[in-house]
């Protein structure tokens, strides 16, 4: 398990040049040149910032998919500043072709707690109810499962967010 913190200004020229025209920025993160280089990896497109200040935290997970989302079971952990527009694209390396799954964390004010005003989203983009959170439900690891193979996988995460009684990607989000 490794943790990394750093600003979000940490992409390299290279990164741009290898990525699926899907995408179209360079990654953040201290792994951009994995996916640079091609290596497996999961390419992070986060989409649906509420505000545009405070942390996102990316963590991935591997192994048995009945511990996906355990706390402290995390494979890779990557910290980022939000940016100030547009999409947060982030590589995270894997270590073998397989299956994985991530989560996401906005952390709105930065301040390494949860907080109501805080958003999330995991791989696949599963729907999550007030009832699950309160509880703590996971979704089925089917439904958060992603395959990578020998190459950069992108995987598309929408933040929600609480906002009255549900838990959803806010509209006319920034």
């Amino acid at each position: 398990m490794s943790k990394v913190r750093i600003g979000a200004g940490a992409a390299t020229l290279a990164a741009l040049m290898a990525l699926p025209a899907a995408v179209g920025a360079a990654p953040a993160g201290p792994f951009a040149d994995v996916c640079a280089a091609g290596q497996p990896a999961m390419l992070v497109h986060v989409v649906g910032f509420k505000q545009r200040t405070g942390v996102v935290r990316v963590q991935s997970y591997g192994g048995d998919p009945d511990h996906y989302f355990d706390k402290g079971s995390y494979l890779k952990r990557i910290e980022l500043r939000v940016p100030a527009a547009g999409a947060l694209d982030v590589c995270v390396p894997v270590p073998a072709p397989g299956r994985y799954a991530v989560s996401v964390r906005h952390d709105v004010d930065g301040d390494d707690h949860a907080g109501r005003a805080d958003g999330g989203g995991m791989s696949g983009n599963p729907h999550l109810s007030l009832f699950d959170l309160m509880f703590k439900r996971k979704p089925p690891a089917d439904a958060v499962a992603v395959p990578v193979g020998h190459g950069v996988r992108v995987v598309p995460v929408v933040l929600n967010y609480l906002s009255g009684g549900s838990f959803a990607p806010v509209a006319g989000a920034v």
